[in-house]
């Protein structure tokens, strides 16, 4: 409970309890610093925008937590809907929200190469830019429904740039079965007709990591009211068959914005034990 939150008996729920002592959160304590960039990205031919939290203090270079958005949402969302910049004040991470459009964050069947943006050109500039770590330990992706199936991608895809990922409420399965023109033109225009055992086929990816010999430590996340609940069930299940290490949680929730701001905490705390921040 938030020190700025009162609390109520719990055996006299009318009863006003005596207010919990103000103190400051560690937010204004240590504050972070905050940057957008605008840059051009060779891979889609475009430029683009980035949000940054970076630490004010201490010695780089620093770990980077690539954090992906919706399909519905563009760079800023997790600014503006989260207290992200609160959750990592006094941790010593860089935190990189890309624009990643409805590119599905892989290389389009028609359209830009969103893969090769987020894993050569992004990286590439954030570590040009900012006292970044530069090698897999210092690297980890995370994100939300398309970002969550974009972390993924990117984590499995190039198991050697990232050491840990995790997905909220990911849309996992969009790309793991044959898809009807009638119905999915949009998915075919990003996956193709059979995207089945390709590169955007996240159960097809994991057994690639796994058979390499590096895949990443992954987390993955769904509310139980959550629409994509099953996807996420039955990709957990893929893992399980392959024998593939991970972790997966369910919780109270749907696709909402109040369960991402909860639970991008443990995803912070999880990435944090891997990467040290």
């Amino acid at each position: 409970m938030s020190a700025f939150q009162t609390r109520y008996l719990s055996k006299a729920p009318r009863t006003l309890a005596r207010p919990l002592p103000v103190q400051p959160h560690r937010w204004y304590l240590s504050p972070m610093s905050f940057c957008s960039i605008e840059w051009f990205a060779n891979s889609i031919g475009k430029a683009v925008q980035t949000n940054v939290i970076l630490p004010n203090s201490g010695h780089g270079p620093f770990p980077v937590f690539y954090l992906l958005h919706g399909m519905s949402d563009d760079y800023s969302i997790w600014q503006r809907r989260t207290r992200i910049e609160v959750y990592v004040a006094n941790r010593p991470v860089i935190v990189v929200m890309p624009d990643g459009f409805r590119g599905r964050y892989t290389n389009n069947n028609q359209g830009p190469a969103y893969f090769d943006y987020m894993t050569k050109d992004l990286v590439d500039m954030v570590e040009r830019t900012f006292p970044a770590k530069t090698t897999r330990a210092g690297r980890c992706v995370g994100g939300l429904s398309m970002g969550g199936y974009g972390a993924l991608r990117l984590a499995l895809g190039r198991p050697d740039m990232y050491a840990s990922v995790n997905s909220h409420s990911g849309s996992v399965l969009g790309a793991s079965m044959k898809l009807n023109p009638a119905k999915d033109a949009d998915r075919i225009r990003t996956f193709g007709r059979d995207p089945r055992k390709t590169d955007h086929d996240l159960i097809e990816l994991a057994r690639r990591a796994k058979k390499a010999g590096r895949l990443p430590k992954i987390l993955i996340d769904c509310g139980v009211d959550d629409s994509l609940i099953d996807q996420n069930r039955k990709y957990v299940a893929e893992l399980k068959k392959m024998k593939i290490d991970h972790t997966y949680r369910e919780f109270p929730g749907a696709h909402t914005w109040d369960y991402w701001d909860l639970h991008i905490r443990e995803a912070l705390d999880f990435h944090g034990k891997m990467l040290g921040f």
